[in-house]
C-alpha cells in the first residue's frame, strides 16, 4: 500500500497509540511497524500510505497528539533498502 512512510517518534506507548489513532483518522494510511525503546519511554510509529496521505497524518499528530513528538518525517519514494529494513522490523512485531 503506498508509495511513502511517515515516521513519528512520541515519548509513552499511551501518546503513540493516541497518535495512531489520529494519523489513521486523518488520512488513509496504515501502521507499517513500531517500535519501543529505552523501555517504552519512546515509541516510533512508521506509517505507510501516499505521499499526501502521509504527509496529512504526520502533520495531524504532529498538531494533536497527547505529548509532543520527539522526531517526525515523511519518506516518499523510499529506496529498496528503507523498505526491507522496515519490512524487517514489521515480522518481529506483528
Amino acid at each position: 500500500m503506498g508509495n511513502a512512510y511517515g515516521f513519528i517518534e512520541i515519548p509513552g506507548v499511551v501518546a503513540a497509540t493516541d497518535a495512531l489513532d489520529i494519523m489513521c483518522k486523518t488520512a488513509a494510511v496504515t501502521l507499517a511497524t513500531w517500535e519501543r525503546k529505552l523501555g517504552g519511554r519512546l515509541v516510533t510509529l512508521v506509517v505507510q500510505g501516499d505521499v499526501s496521505a502521509v504527509t496529512q497524518a504526520v502533520e495531524a499528530a504532529n498538531a494533536q497528539a497527547l505529548k509532543k513528538p520527539v522526531a517526525s518525517g515523511v519518506l516518499a519514494n523510499p529506496h529498496p533498502e528503507i523498505v526491507r529494513l522496515i519490512q524487517k522490523s514489521a515480522s518481529r512485531f506483528m
